[in-house]
């Protein structure tokens, strides 16, 4: 089955506090249904310092990560039209492509 978000798609956050911002898939949970986004829902965590024996551990301190965002809450950006939803078009072939529904451009 073809994803309708993938990898390195460009998208855009339609709900939740980081509404509009737009950013870079890093990964997708297909199981979960969500995804993790470049820039978007940033948190920071409070990490407590590890020593490791030999070698060197982990610093402590505030770091900020990012946390995966539900894949309703996010569109694709298509380069040609902006944000769109996406289709899918089989070709003479059988070579099955996601395709925009605005412009009918191929993703």
């Amino acid at each position: 089955m073809a994803a309708k978000i993938r990898k390195g798609d460009r998208v855009r956050v339609l709900a939740g506090k980081d509404v509009g911002k737009e950013g870079r898939v890093i990964s997708v949970f297909p199981e979960k249904g969500r995804v993790l986004v470049e820039g978007v829902h940033r948190v920071k965590r409070h990490e407590k310092v590890r020593p490791a024996k030999g070698r060197s551990g982990q610093e402590g301190g505030i770091v900020t990560t990012e946390l995966p965002v539900d894949l309703s809450n996010v569109t694709l950006i298509c380069g040609v039209c902006g944000p769109t939803r996406v289709g899918f078009k089989i070709d003479d072939e059988g070579v099955k492509s996601r395709i925009c529904r605005k412009c009918e451009s191929e993703l």
